[in-house]
């Protein structure tokens, strides 16, 4: 199952960005750990850009996402006005609609700005958060 809707880099966000490739070894529990360490958006309030490392960590069930479809994703964020909170929480729930995983976890971790760092954690099935990767 792959969607095959065409992606541009500075569309606005939607699921629908999202491809998706079959899972070969459905029978298994493995992790796939993606970190995206050039997270771009804007801040609602001041207009300024937010600047964060995303860190995801999935078990799949019968999906993986396609990178590539992924980095285009994040980056259509790159001109969105939102907050921390809720862009992390609109990724994470768009992944766990396109992908129907087993369980995942999204870190976000933004940079400091005025001397304050944000990090925003969220899992599926809720509050089971997937332990860091050695």
């Amino acid at each position: 199952m792959t969607n095959t809707s065409s992606s541009t880099p500075f569309a606005q966000p939607s699921r629908d960005q999202l491809e998706v490739f079959p899972n070969q070894s459905p029978g298994r529990d493995y992790s796939i750990e993606i970190v995206c360490p050039e997270f771009t958006s804007v801040c609602p309030k001041t207009g300024q850009p937010d600047f964060g490392t995303l860190t995801f960590r999935y078990v799949p069930e019968a999906l993986i996402v396609e990178l590539k479809s992924l980095k285009f994703y994040l980056q259509s964020f790159r001109n969105e006005g939102i907050f921390y909170e809720n862009v992390t929480n609109r990724i994470f729930d768009d992944l766990v609609a396109v992908l129907k995983p087993r369980r995942m976890t999204l870190v976000a971790h933004f940079t400091p700005r005025g001397g304050i760092s944000s990090r925003i954690v969220v899992s599926h099935p809720s509050g089971e958060h997937l332990p860091p990767v050695a």
